[in-house]
């Protein structure tokens, strides 16, 4: 099955909030991502969602530490497997709505990704 990791990511230049994070999904050869304002709580109410460009598969192990290049700290909040898997959409295609069940090591959630416009997707717990 496909990996998952949910990151904490503290300090980064072009984030004006100072905190948000980063959901990674296992697509292939790299992580389609989505940056968070919040955590979606189960049954709560919707989180706005930005992809931002694949990360490296190497983000699914990470655990704690500063990010290269003065981008601040990203730390694991959670990671495990989701069902089903996604594929990997063509560079400039916008994505579908995407069911995922994450399972985690401390959380199992159902979440939509459900495009709004653009590269905005709203998130459900």
């Amino acid at each position: 099955m496909p990996r998952f990791i949910l990151l904490e990511h503290t300090g980064a230049p072009d984030d004006p909030a100072g905190r948000h994070f980063d959901l990674l999904l296992e697509a292939g050869a790299s992580c389609v991502t989505w940056r968070l304002a919040e955590i979606p709580a189960p049954g709560g109410p919707a989180v706005t969602a930005v992809e931002i460009a694949p990360h490296r598969l190497a983000w699914l192990d990470h655990v704690a530490g500063e990010v290269s290049g003065g981008r601040g700290f990203a730390q694991r909040i959670d990671g495990g497997t989701y069902e089903p898997a996604i594929e990997p959409s063509a560079e400039g295609t916008p994505r579908e709505r995407i069911h995922v069940r994450l399972v985690g090591d401390t959380s199992t959630r159902s979440l939509l990704l459900d495009p709004e416009k653009g590269a905005s997707h709203q998130i459900w717990g």
